[in-house]
Order: C-alpha cells, then sequence, then structure tokens
C-alpha cells in the first residue's frame, strides 16, 4: 500500500541533517523527493564511517533513503533553468541555504511562484530572516548556545555544554515536517501555495520554554525561569548494587507504590514528599531519597519489583543495547536492507504507524548523481541538451 503522501514531488536543496533529515520523513511516508546537490555532494557524504564508496558515509546514509539523486549546479545558467523545470511540476521545495543565498541564486519564492503558484516554498535554517539576526549562519552548537541549552547544562554540570545529540537539527526537521503537510492540507482545502520559514533558533526556544518558562509565564514575573525538577543535579539515572536504573516515581499514586513495594512506607508521612507539588519543591531530597533506595537492590530486583507497575520505570541502554533491545527487535524497528554499493545495512523504521498507508523503505541512499538522467529526462530535457549539461559541469552522473 502507497504511504500517506504517495504523489506529492518534493525537490530538496538541503545539505548536512536538518534537511535530509527532514526530507528522508517526507520519503519514508511516500513522498518522491528528488535531492538536489551540487557537483562536490552533500558535506555530509564524507562524515562517518565508509565502508565500499567514497561519498557513502555511515552519517549520509542514515538521513538519505528513499531519494532520488540529481546533481545541478545552480550557479550555472542551465543548472537554473533545470531546475525550474523540476519546479513545474512539483509540490514542495524544502531549502536550508540563508534567505539572501536563495536571493542572489534567484531561487527564491516569489521567483518560483511564478512558475508554479501552488508550490510550498520551505526554508530553514538559524533565524528567521525578518530579525536582526537573519543574516547569520548557524549549526546545531550554535543553536544550542544561542536557545539557552547550553546554560542549561551549566546549572547541572557547572559549565556551559552542548549536548551529545544534534537536538536541534532534529527538532528542527520535525517542525519543516509539521510544517510542510500542514500547508499540503492548507492547499487541498484552498488550492493556495505558500512560504513557510521554519528558523532553528525559533524554533528550539518555542521547545525549551514550554517548561522552562515556569515564573516568567506571568508579565511582570512572579519567579524565576526554569523548571525546578529539571534542573537538580540529582536527576539522572540511579547507580543499584549492580549497574543503573532509571525509575520516576512522579504522580502521588506512584509515590504511594514505590514507598510501598520499597519498604520505604516513612517517607509517606515525610510534609517534603506529602503531594507532586512538595515533592518538585524539594526535589533533591526527594531525589536524594530515591538514589539511597535504588542502591539497596540489583538492577533486575527491581525491575521485577517495579516492572509491571505503574511507576515508570526501565533500564539503561547505552548505544549498543538498543541494537539488541527486545522491544525494538519485536515492533521490528531496525531493518536490514541490501544497498547496491554498500552491502547489508542496518536502519530504523520510520517510527509512525499509519494502520492504512504504511511508510515503508522503497529505495536506498543515493550515490551522488544516480538518477541525474533519469530525473532530466521527466522534467523534459532532451538527450542532446542532458548530455551538454554534464559536458559543461551542470549536472554529472554516477
Amino acid at each position: 500500500m502507497p504511504g500517506p503522501l504517495d504523489g506529492i514531488k518534493v525537490i530538496e536543496l538541503t545539505a548536512v541533517v536538518l534537511g535530509p533529515w527532514a526530507c528522508q520523513m517526507l520519503a519514508d511516508m511516500g513522498a518522491d523527493v528528488i535531492k538536489i546537490e551540487a557537483p562536490y555532494g552533500d558535506s555530509n557524504r564524507s562524515l562517518g564511517a565508509v565502508r565500499n564508496t567514497p561519498g557513502m558515509s555511515a552519517l549520509y546514509l542514515t538521513c538519505n533513503r528513499n531519494k532520488r539523486s540529481l546533481v545541478l549546479d545552480l550557479k550555472k545558467p542551465e543548472g537554473r533553468d533545470a531546475l525550474l523545470k523540476l519546479v513545474e511540476s512539483a509540490d514542495v521545495l524544502i531549502h536550508n541555504n540563508r534567505p539572501q543565498v536563495m536571493d542572489k541564486l534567484k531561487i527564491n519564492y516569489e521567483d518560483l511562484k511564478s512558475v508554479n503558484p501552488k508550490l510550498i516554498y520551505c526554508g530553514s535554517y538559524g533565524y528567521g530572516k525578518d530579525g536582526p539576526y537573519g543574516d547569520k549562519g548557524a549549526l546545531d552548537d550554535s543553536i544550542q548556545a544561542v536557545s539557552g541549552i547550553a546554560m542549561l547544562n551549566k546549572l547541572v554540570l557547572g559549565e556551559p555544554r552542548y549536548l551529545p545529540t544534534i537536538v536541534c537539527d532534529k527538532t528542527t526537521a520535525m517542525t519543516v515536517v509539521q510544517g510542510v503537510v500542514a500547508a499540503l492540507f492548507h492547499r487541498e482545502r484552498t488550492g493556495q501555495g505558500q512560504e513557510i520559514e521554519v528558523p532553528m533558533y525559533e524554533t528550539m526556544v518555542h521547545y525549551i520554554m514550554a517548561e522552562h518558562l515556569w515564573g516568567y509565564t506571568f508579565d511582570p514575573p512572579i519567579g524565576e525561569p526554569g523548571y525546578t525538577r529539571l534542573m537538580s543535579h540529582h536527576r539522572k539515572p540511579y547507580p543499584t548494587k549492580d549497574g543503573y536504573i532509571a525509575i520516576l516515581p512522579y504522580l502521588d499514586a506512584h509515590w504511594e507504590t514505590f514507598c510501598k513495594l520499597a519498604d520505604r512506607e516513612e517517607l509517606l508521612e515525610e510534609p517534603r514528599f506529602k503531594t507532586l507539588a512538595d515533592r518538585v519543591a524539594n526535589i533533591d531530597d526527594t531525589y536524594q531519597e530515591t538514589g539511597k533506595t535504588m542502591l539497596m537492590k540489583t538492577t533486575q530486583e527491581w525491575m521485577d519489583i517495579f516492572g509491571k507497575t505503574s511507576v515508570p520505570t526501565i533500564v539503561v541502554n547505552s548505544l549498543e543495547d538498543l541494537v539488541h533491545d527486545e522491544h525494538l527487535n519485536a515492533v521490528g524497528f531496525w531493518q536490514t536492507i541490501d544497498h547496491p554499493t554498500e552491502g547489508k545495512l542496518r536502519t530504523p523504521a520510520f517510527p509512525i504507524k499509519f494502520s492504512e498507508s504504511p511508510a515503508d523503505i522503497r529505495r536506498h541512499a543515493p550515490v551522488l548523481g544516480e538518477h541525474s538522467v533519469e530525473i532530466l529526462k521527466e522534467a523534459g530535457l532532451d538527450d542532446a541538451m542532458i548530455d551538454a549539461m554534464i559536458e559543461g559541469g551542470a549536472t554529472k552522473v554516477a
């Protein structure tokens, strides 16, 4: 069965992770994604382990399945002309260049709207173009710094630190997908295309301040910003007799169950821990008492005690553990595909389950320029025109 976005054509002008991962999600849901790269290719093609083929690195492979690859040098007139031909029949164009770059290449929204008024044109970059930061470049670390994430870590670790994951790229990527799908729904009802802007900075402040606005929710403020529970340096997996465990007796019912089953019923009479609000107000003490308790037994003993209760309790996995996790394997999360140049590859399934229009893996991550000729012919270019583009460097083939 085709996915929910079957029949939607997406032109991707992105690199690194934010744009490619967003477009891969659209492709997983059935969209025909045409990944347009400069002759030197996406910079991600060289990041991570490489098995056989230069330009087919681990990080590229995890962000670019289900796509077709077309090389276009958009600085050459022939390359730009070919893009305009593709735009005529496209539904969506996604880019992660600064707006000034798109203006210089003459492929901004107004340029492409004149070619296809129904086009959904999505730009995702560091900062909203109308603000004073609008011409600044940005990467994940930049946005972790400016959005407050790095300083949140200072409260726990004693110094500003970046999270060891590209949370800004990936969160913004999911917001891109949300925006594109909403714009497609709007077009379905009204026939109107539109421009979408998904800036990383604004996206991440929206994300962080959902819980951390806290006392600044009120104007004037009635307390400091920052969700108290999350900023305790005691908030971490608890050591057990033989390892670590994650347990959070959060709600009042959780706390009562925890205290009774862990033989800590004296904590139920302690005023600091009577209600959820009390425990959050005394969060360091709450975490410390929970931690003392967890040291009394092994991880498995605690899992046997709490694993079937409503108290959130789970093991602490390493990255290697995830590959062998019984739940992930039972639900078919890890899949193995055969890549024509890279052999067998492990890849995660798309996490959303659709009962009537399932997402699937239809294509391997393409070699640079693997589909250049195929796509250009679909756009109406003849063999002579394509040969001339290859000869002039406006495109290339694998």
